[in-house]
């Protein structure tokens, strides 16, 4: 085979990395799902974020941590772009293009897992403490928490980096190459703080949710007959709170399905193949186009608002006060 087809940079005949050569139907087919998902994954969650910032009546705790969440994973649909770079194996953009890459995806993917960390403890207390949610869950104090999360990540990828910038593709072995190294300082902060911390809080969270949640629903059941009027305000709030958890539930449980591969065999990569690597990679990023999935099949106000968007409702005056709930 011509040595030309197999160098990432011909010229440096010596030095260059070689491309992982494919069939060109399953190049295609890669880039073809690559492209369809970076592409529904901006869409979908820009449709998110026009929404919960645009509609008033939509700027609630929860809202606010699902619009964090949403600009995070608006953000990763564009990194999907430099994957789809790195078909061949090659990266071609120079190696301080390949550090700010890691960087920007780090505080991305960490601000997103710390975000469903947030999430998590909104769903605990919505459900496990319903009528002290309004006075511990206030809009204010979200939004400090969110924009300490964002921070917490940002400060963090230069600690975990620190050995990467000092001197950037001081760690690849040829030209064409985008790795990053991390020593085991920056191994221990990533792995607490954003893979075995936030996951275990996640699990034990939502397993107190739905055991909580079960014994309310049994409880709503067997008195739904004998209540007041006072009591069916109460069942109905119950009721609103459970519904709400649930579709929590749902966008935890999927961020764990999506996530936890990636971040085992991130831990136990040695030896892995690199189809099964490649599979755990495109379910990290999956995730992030399913969120806003979730949200169309169980907020009956996203609905509404996608389609006061593709209408152009959005644009008439007072239109952020429309009535969507």
């Amino acid at each position: 085979m011509d040595l030309e087809v197999e160098l990432c940079f011909p010229q440096l005949i010596n030095f260059s990395c070689r491309r992982i050569l494919r069939p060109h139907s399953t190049s295609m087919l890669i880039y073809f799902s690559l492209s369809s998902l970076s592409w529904l994954t901006v869409t979908l969650n820009l449709l998110v974020i026009i929404s919960i910032a645009h509609f008033k009546q939509l700027h609630t705790p929860t809202n606010i941590l699902l619009l964090s969440l949403a600009v995070s994973d608006f953000f990763v649909g564009f990194l999907i772009i430099f994957q789809i770079l790195l078909i061949d194996g090659c990266w071609y953009l120079g190696d301080l293009m390949c550090i700010i890459y890691y960087i920007i995806d780090y505080i991305i993917t960490s601000a997103s897992v710390e975000n469903m960390v947030l999430i998590s403890v909104d769903c605990y207390v919505a459900v496990c403490n319903p009528f002290q949610y309004p006075t511990t869950i206030t809009q204010k104090r979200v939004c400090v928490c969110v924009s300490l999360c964002w921070m917490f990540s940002t400060v963090c990828v230069f600690i975990v980096f620190k050995g990467n910038l000092e001197q950037p593709g001081r760690f690849n072995s040829c030209s064409g190459e985008c790795v990053a190294v991390f020593d085991q300082v920056a191994g221990l902060i990533d792995i607490l703080f954003f893979c075995i911390g936030p996951v275990t809080v996640i699990i034990i969270l939502y397993v107190r949710v739905f055991v909580v949640a079960v014994s309310q629903a049994r409880a709503m059941r067997s008195h739904v007959i004998a209540i007041s009027l006072q009591s069916t305000v109460k069942v109905n709030l119950k009721k609103s709170e459970l519904k709400s958890a649930r579709t929590l539930g749902v966008v935890a449980c999927t961020f764990l399905i999506c996530i936890c591969p990636y971040f085992f065999l991130s831990l136990t990569s040695e030896g892995t193949e690199l189809n099964v690597l490649s599979f755990a990679f495109f379910l990290f990023y999956l995730n992030s186009c399913l969120n806003p999935i979730i949200y169309i099949i169980f907020y009956p106000w996203f609905r509404k608002s996608i389609k006061l968007i593709f209408t152009l409702q959005i644009l008439k005056p007072g239109s952020s006060e429309f009535n969507l709930v």
